[in-house]
């Protein structure tokens, strides 16, 4: 297995609320995060910090036999996250509101585990075809789904940014988890919004399907978001599954 990430702040925010990072467990097994933080002045900062590094401290403990026992710690750790961010907001008035989307995947031998919250989104790359396996927790997401708006048009929508779930919201998170075997040869994308937002789908296939290494991979996608306008900060995660198991 190889990973690749790079946070880019973009060019038109003044500050970086994006946060990413890879951890290893007490068997070997990896985690991987892309938090977007959201939230005035430094509050999304500081929320995606906390959601990738507490996440991270409680995950380098663990030891997981199967798929089972890492969807319920995710479901269990991302509550308490969303609790302590949210308890730190009402704490402190500079933090008030503040939340993070995240995006997180656990690397089993055979399969992977991938929770998210929010629409920072799960993207698989195989055999050539690339398939978003998350669904936004966004306004225009729930527009598409009632048959309101297509897809194209959630795109420009003026609420497009609009999350309905965040980590740090008050009451109980729901968290989706979904596991799924890999194939030698697969790529997992996990990015912020400030990438789809500006590059389209099937432009980012493009990148994927090229003879580069991952670091050039993750490298193509930010500076294409950027001469795109780079709106927004932008991150990307990618993990390729090579032959010979998860721990290479």
């Amino acid at each position: 297995m190889e990973i690749a990430y790079l946070v880019n702040q973009g060019l038109k925010r003044r500050t970086n609320q994006d946060f990413a990072a890879t951890f290893k467990n007490t068997s070997g097994q990896t985690l991987a995060i892309v938090a977007d933080g959201m939230g005035g002045h430094l509050a999304g900062d500081v929320a995606s910090k906390m959601a990738v590094e507490e996440l991270g401290a409680n995950f380098s403990k663990t030891h997981f036999t199967q798929e089972e026992s890492a969807t319920r710690w995710f479901i269990q750790q991302l509550q308490e996250e969303n609790e302590r961010i949210y308890n730190k907001g009402q704490e402190e008035a500079k933090f008030f509101g503040m939340g993070t989307t995240v995006v997180a995947v656990i690397v089993f031998e055979e399969e992977f585990v991938m929770a998210h919250v929010g629409d920072s989104r799960g993207y698989l790359f195989r055999n050539n075809t690339l398939r978003q396996i998350t669904t936004d927790h966004s306004l225009v997401q729930e527009l598409v789904n009632e048959g309101e708006i297509t897809q194209e048009m959630a795109r420009k929508h003026p609420q497009k940014n609009v999350v309905t779930r965040s980590v740090g919201m008050p009451g109980t998170l729901e968290v989706d988890v979904l596991a799924m075997k890999y194939e030698p040869g697969d790529t997992l994308l996990m990015c912020s919004d400030g990438l789809t937002n500006m590059v389209l789908d099937e432009d980012i296939l493009t990148v994927l399907q090229q003879e580069k290494s991952l670091e050039e991979k993750a490298t193509t996608l930010v500076n294409m978001a950027n001469e795109n306008g780079g709106t927004d900060n932008i991150t990307v995660m990618l993990v390729n599954f090579k032959e010979g198991g998860a721990h290479d």
